[in-house]
């Protein structure tokens, strides 16, 4: 991709490299602890005072060395390409919603982070792989991600890690303009096929947003080179649930399905990407599950 001189969002909050908050409440514990053993000890008042305070400074020098300011030191050429892609994706949403949508775009967060998070979806495990939080309107994303995903998933390449940054950013879409809250009402009726069928339709409406985005990021700013558009299309493959399922079991189980087939993804990601329009993913809720 050609992304020299691309801006960066400024909506990246990087978590990497924290630790928590400061040990023991800033001391705070500890100073009890201290505080109760000296009384039933007998010390004096004074002597008291003199060593919750010795223990308050020990605990903030603990505490200020084992904070790190996040992100530091950690995989920061990654920080520079998600924060990139994410200003494009800004940049291409904040134009659609006032020329196709009629509305204005507020964009989400994206949280990057290292191994565990708290979102406000719950705690979350790096294995999860990237998602995007509806509760808090932010995307998580743990760059090891990328690593596993040209690895395991034998899809590689700068394009197909911007796809997957590109179909969490569509998911927000997806809530601003309610299409989120449709799926969610089908989903608290308790049918878990017709639940599971409404989710293959979100997650193939995002593959077709990402493909919007691909498509006037291309016309904009030139951001493709030969090759990128096959990355996309081999990463929206290989996430596939019907090559994911066979992979781990050597089968398929159709109603378990919650993505979208292989062939679906690429058919969707493709269409968004050849037609660049925000209403063409309405079709997706008006045709039946066997002809998505």
């Amino acid at each position: 991709m050609r992304l020299d001189g691309q801006e960066q969002s400024r909506n990246v909050e990087d978590r990497r490299g924290q630790r928590g908050a400061a040990a023991l409440g800033g001391g705070g514990i500890l100073v009890i602890i201290v505080m109760l053993v000296m009384k039933f000890m007998g010390a004096s008042p004074e002597a008291q005072q003199m060593a919750a305070a010795m223990a308050k400074k020990a605990a903030e020098a603990q505490a200020s060395r084992q904070e790190e300011p996040a992100g530091k030191g950690v995989d920061d050429e990654a920080k520079v390409f998600v924060s990139q892609i994410l200003g494009s994706t800004e940049e291409v949403w904040t134009e659609l919603f006032r020329t196709q949508v009629d509305g204005s775009y507020t964009p989400p967060k994206l949280v990057l982070f290292q191994d565990t998070v708290s979102s406000g979806c719950g705690n979350a495990s790096a294995d999860m792989g990237p998602f995007y939080c509806p509760a808090d309107k932010k995307v998580y994303l743990d760059p090891s991600f990328f690593t596993e995903l040209a690895q395991r998933h034998k899809a590689g390449g700068d394009f197909a890690q911007a796809y997957v940054i590109a179909h969490e950013v569509a998911h927000h879409v997806q809530k601003l303009v309610g299409f989120s809250d449709r799926v969610n009402a089908v989903r608290q009726e308790g049918d878990e096929l017709q639940s599971n069928q409404m989710s293959v339709r979100l997650e193939l409406q995002a593959d077709y947003l990402a493909g919007v985005w691909a498509h006037h990021a291309q016309t904009k700013y030139n951001l493709l080179e030969d090759g990128d558009i096959e990355e996309g299309i081999n990463a929206a493959y290989r996430i596939g649930d019907d090559t994911l399922q066979k992979e781990a079991t050597g089968y398929t189980d159709p109603e378990r399905y919650t993505h979208g087939t292989s062939a679906q993804r690429v058919k969707w990601f493709k269409k968004g990407l050849q037609t660049g329009r925000f209403e063409g993913c309405e079709e997706l809720f008006k045709l039946a599950f066997n002809k998505l």
